[in-house]
């Protein structure tokens, strides 16, 4: 049997690379990989910020306008000076950073025109992708319209992970006949419909949604590790999550 230390020297390989280190690499300059890997952080977090800020009393234009000159910033060194992946949950973080920026750089910011000498991350094609560009009003605070977001981001992002290993494995079919039981509580009931579409027997249905919710959750964890830098957080951040959908 291993060591208890190795143990957990293995478990935690997977909290190497985690947005933490996306946003550390980006001190470092300007590099092709640092840059394409800061794009997919802003993809990731495009939409809980966004509507966040519109939720603080901006208009959709301003809103879009503030959180892509809000990524730029982040990607600076001087931005990213005494940045480091103690400073707790990268959720708290990145919110805790656009708060600083809207309150202190907002001015500042827009000192510039949009697009002039300043680098650029292509984001606009992400807005609305999947979802309106402009947030539906709502009477939520703008920090329980984030963390909702915010929970909702890792289930799609987690949802289109396991569409692209059906893909990958050419069942691209069994995964869109399949997918409604992962939320459906109520489809449970009527394996038979897609046992018909994909012509198997409904226990064989039965069998592969269980796998199917299976991997889902594996893919959850992953994505929600992915941000943050330990076993004790993840285990914190998935109920958390948990909490969040629940409301």
């Amino acid at each position: 049997m291993a060591a208890p230390h190795a143990t957990t020297a293995v478990r935690d390989r997977c909290f190497v690379t985690t947005h933490w280190s996306v946003v550390l690499a980006a001190r470092q300059g300007e590099s092709s990989q640092s840059r394409q890997a800061l794009e997919q952080l802003c993809r990731a977090y495009w939409a809980p910020l966004f509507g966040y800020v519109q939720r603080r009393g901006y208009t959709e234009e301003d809103a879009k306008d503030l959180t892509q000159d809000f990524f730029l910033r982040l990607s600076t060194p001087d931005f990213l000076a005494s940045v480091s992946s103690d400073k707790g949950k990268f959720r708290s973080f990145l919110l805790a950073s656009l708060n600083h920026f809207l309150a202190n750089e907002w001015h500042r910011a827009h000192t510039q025109k949009r697009g002039g000498n300043a680098p650029h991350l292509s984001l606009d094609a992400e807005i609305g992708e999947g979802r309106p560009s402009e947030e539906p009003a709502s009477a939520e605070t703008p920090e329980v319209f984030f963390d909702k977001r915010w929970a909702l981001t890792i289930l799609e992002r987690a949802l289109a992970a396991l569409r692209q290993e059906f893909v990958g494995s050419g069942k691209l079919a069994q995964f869109d006949a399949l997918k409604p039981y992962l939320t459906d509580a109520s489809a449970a009931q009527n394996y038979e419909r897609a046992a018909a579409q994909l012509e198997m027997k409904p226990d064989s249905v039965a069998v592969a949604v269980h796998r199917l919710r299976k991997r889902y959750r594996e893919l959850v964890r992953s994505e929600v590790a992915e941000t943050v830098q330990s076993q004790a957080e993840l285990e914190g951040e998935m109920s958390y999550l948990l909490s969040v959908l629940s409301r």
